[in-house]
C-alpha cells in the first residue's frame, strides 16, 4: 500500500494477490515528487512474470531519476526511454536465463509535464480518466478478445468472462521490435487517473468503477480498497492493482 502527495498531485496505490493466484507478479511505482505513476503485470511462471515486472519499475526509476524532462516532448522520450531499456533487459534476461522463454509483462506508465500528461501503454492493463463524473477508457487492449470485441464477434460481458482473455498480443519482453502505443493529452484539475492490472477489470465492470470513483472521490485511498475489494468479491482470480493520481 502506498500513499503520497507531491504538489498539486494526489496519489495513492495498492496491489494485492488477490483470492487464487499463489504470488504477486504485479508491481507498481507511486512517484508525485517526479510526477512519474506505473503498473506492470508479470507473465511467465516461475517468478519470471514477478521479475519482469519488476524490471520495468525499476527501469522507469531509474530512468525518471537520471532525466528530469520539463516539458511534454521531454516527458514523453523518457517514456519511451523507459519502455524500450525494460524490453531490453527483459530480452537480454532471458538469453542469460533460458529457463524463463515466455517471461514479460504488460505495462502502464504516465507522467506529467506541467499541464499535460503522457501515458505509454503495452498490453491489457488499463489507464482510465475519470473527469468531470465521467469516465473515459484511454487505452485499447492488445489482446485477441479484444480484436474479437472490435468486430462485433463479442459483447462487453462475453469478452470480460472470455477463456482466452488472457492471450495478449503486445507486451514487454516478447520481441525486439516494441509497439508502444502512447497518448498524450492536457490536464484539468479535479482530474482523477486510474492505472490498473486486468485483475481489476476482468472482476468487475466499467460501470462499478465508475461508481466506486465517484462515491469516494475524494479519499483516493477509499477507493482503492474499494475497487480491490469488488474484485476480490467477484471472485479475485487474478492478482489486482490499483494506482490513483488526482489533479488538484
Amino acid at each position: 500500500m502506498y500513499k503520497e502527495s507531491g504538489g498539486q498531485i494526489l496519489a495513492y496505490g495498492i496491489t494485492d494477490a488477490g483470492l487464487v493466484r499463489p504470488n504477486n507478479e504485479d508491481a507498481l511505482l507511486v512517484w508525485p515528487e517526479r510526477r512519474v505513476f506505473a503498473v506492470a503485470d508479470g507473465m511467465g511462471g516461475q517468478a519470471a512474470g514477478e521479475l519482469a515486472s519488476q524490471f520495468f519499475i525499476q527501469t522507469v526509476e531509474r530512468v525518471f531519476r537520471d532525466f528530469s524532462p520539463s516539458d511534454l516532448e521531454g516527458v514523453t522520450e523518457a517514456v519511451k526511454r523507459a519502455f524500450l531499456e525494460a524490453n531490453r533487459e527483459i530480452l537480454d534476461h532471458v538469453r542469460e536465463n533460458p529457463a524463463r522463454e515466455g517471461m514479460g509483462c504488460t505495462a502502464e506508465l504516465l507522467a506529467f509535464a506541467g499541464m499535460e500528461f503522457c501515458l505509454g501503454h503495452i498490453g491489457d492493463s488499463r489507464t482510465y480518466l475519470f473527469r468531470a463524473g465521467r469516465l473515459h477508457r484511454l487505452t485499447r487492449d492488445h489482446s485477441l478478445v479484444q480484436e474479437q470485441l472490435e468486430a462485433g464477434i463479442l459483447t462487453e460481458e462475453e469478452a470480460r468472462r472470455h477463456p482466452m482473455r488472457n492471450v495478449i498480443l503486445r507486451a514487454l519482453g516478447v520481441k525486439e521490435d516494441l509497439a508502444l502505443d502512447l497518448i498524450r493529452g492536457r490536464l484539468q484539475r479535479g482530474d482523477l487517473f486510474l492505472l490498473c492490472s486486468d485483475g481489476l477489470t476482468d472482476m468487475i465492470s466499467e460501470e462499478l468503477i465508475s461508481e466506486c470513483l465517484a462515491r469516494s472521490f475524494n479519499d483516493l485511498e477509499g477507493i482503492g480498497l474499494s475497487l480491490v475489494e469488488e474484485a476480490k468479491r467477484a471472485g479475485g482470480r487474478d492478482n489486482i492493482t490499483v494506482v490513483l493520481v488526482k489533479k488538484e
